[in-house]
């Protein structure tokens, strides 16, 4: 892809880049009043949703073209860029008409080559910032497949957007980082700007200073956090807003990277540690997730008084694992070390249980 770096973009961006506002804007007044205290919180590019896509039908899906002279408003009196979601040919067109100034595509877009297409030829001949926010789902060749589809269009500023993948699972995380699979992107594109959503990765207000740091550490260029003058009455997403003057706060706390020379990517001895820290995490939970289901085991071997160990049943499991391990360049030392480690932990749990 034919790329600009961020610092190529012809706008005044310091070293993170930092967008800022509403998950909806709502009305004049509130888009009026945040923009404002964000002004004065030093941020200079103001984003809000002008038209928002909701998983269920009867929810606030925006207030529409309204909303567009409402950011014309914002950028007259406090000279701020503004910044607003696109989903399909006739939000590009009205958002071009009104002068916004950039254009992200969600992940309820991205994940449909079809309608990233349909906005891509929309964008031909035109010069504008985009940024590209990860499908819902973790899937690293159709982001980098809307990435493609937009650059192709003519767009050289264009940037992506981490903002989490959606799980079945219940975590702590409203959207699951996955962080690999935005160091991998960044790995393959060292050029493209990368900034982080954390408040659709956390869903809370609670969690958007680790995540952000998180980011920063991972050596992402910029944040989107969303933020309202009274987050607790917001029309949408409440729980993930900030006010300006919390942001203010959080973005003085965080610890800035250091400035790399641009020989040195993310495949970096420190980067790689952060990959190997993120897989750790899944381990972790992966096995906490394993004793659940060894504990309802043992209620029942309890419950039908059956022994603990049942060795048959213990051997196949051994010898799949060594097989499927293999496979993965494992050695069968370390897979027979590990899951007898494991096995042992199992039974230990369970004897518990049929003592209890």
């Amino acid at each position: 892809m034919e790329i600009k770096k961020i610092n190529e973009w012809g706008m005044s961006i310091d070293d993170t880049l930092i967008i800022s506002g509403p998950c909806s804007a709502e009305t004049e007044e509130q888009v009026l009043t945040t923009a404002r205290e964000l002004k004065k919180a030093g941020v200079s590019i103001f984003r809000a949703g002008i038209w928002k896509p909701r998983t269920r039908p009867n929810s606030f899906e925006g207030v529409g073209n309204e909303g567009l002279d409402w950011l014309k408003t914002v950028q007259k009196e406090t000279g701020m860029l503004v910044s607003t979601e696109v989903a399909n040919v006739k939000h590009v067109y009205e958002a071009l008409k009104a002068g916004v100034d950039m254009l992200w595509i969600g992940a309820r877009t991205s994940v449909n080559p079809f309608a990233v297409q349909e906005i891509a030829d929309a964008l031909k001949g035109v010069d504008i910032p985009v940024f590209v926010k990860n499908p819902i789902n973790p899937d690293l060749e159709l982001w980098i497949g809307a990435l493609e589809r937009i650059n192709q269009a003519g767009i050289t500023r264009i940037g992506a957007i981490h903002r989490g993948f959606s799980s079945y699972e219940r975590t702590k995380f409203r959207n699951s980082p996955q962080w690999q699979i935005p160091i991998e992107l960044k790995n393959r594109f060292p050029d493209l700007p990368l900034i982080c959503d954390p408040s659709h990765i956390g869903g809370t207000r609670d969690l958007i200073a680790p995540i952000s740091q998180k980011a920063l550490d991972l050596d992402f260029d910029g944040l989107i956090i969303e933020a309202h003058h009274n987050p607790i009455d917001a029309w949408s997403d409440a729980k993930q807003q900030i006010t300006p003057q919390t942001l203010h706060k959080l973005l003085n706390e965080l610890v800035k990277r250091e400035i790399k020379p641009d020989n040195i990517s993310l495949t970096n001895l420190e980067d790689l540690r952060f990959q190997i820290d993120q897989y750790d995490e899944d381990l972790l939970e992966i096995i906490g997730k394993r004793m659940k289901s060894v504990a309802e085991i043992g209620a029942y071997k309890k419950e039908n008084n059956m022994t603990i160990l049942q060795p048959n049943r213990w051997g196949d499991i051994l010898n799949s694992r060594v097989e499927k391990g293999v496979k993965f360049d494992l050695s069968e030392k370390l897979i027979e070390s590990i899951f007898k480690s494991i096995h042992q932990e199992s039974i230990n749990n369970q004897e518990i249980i049929l003592r209890s």
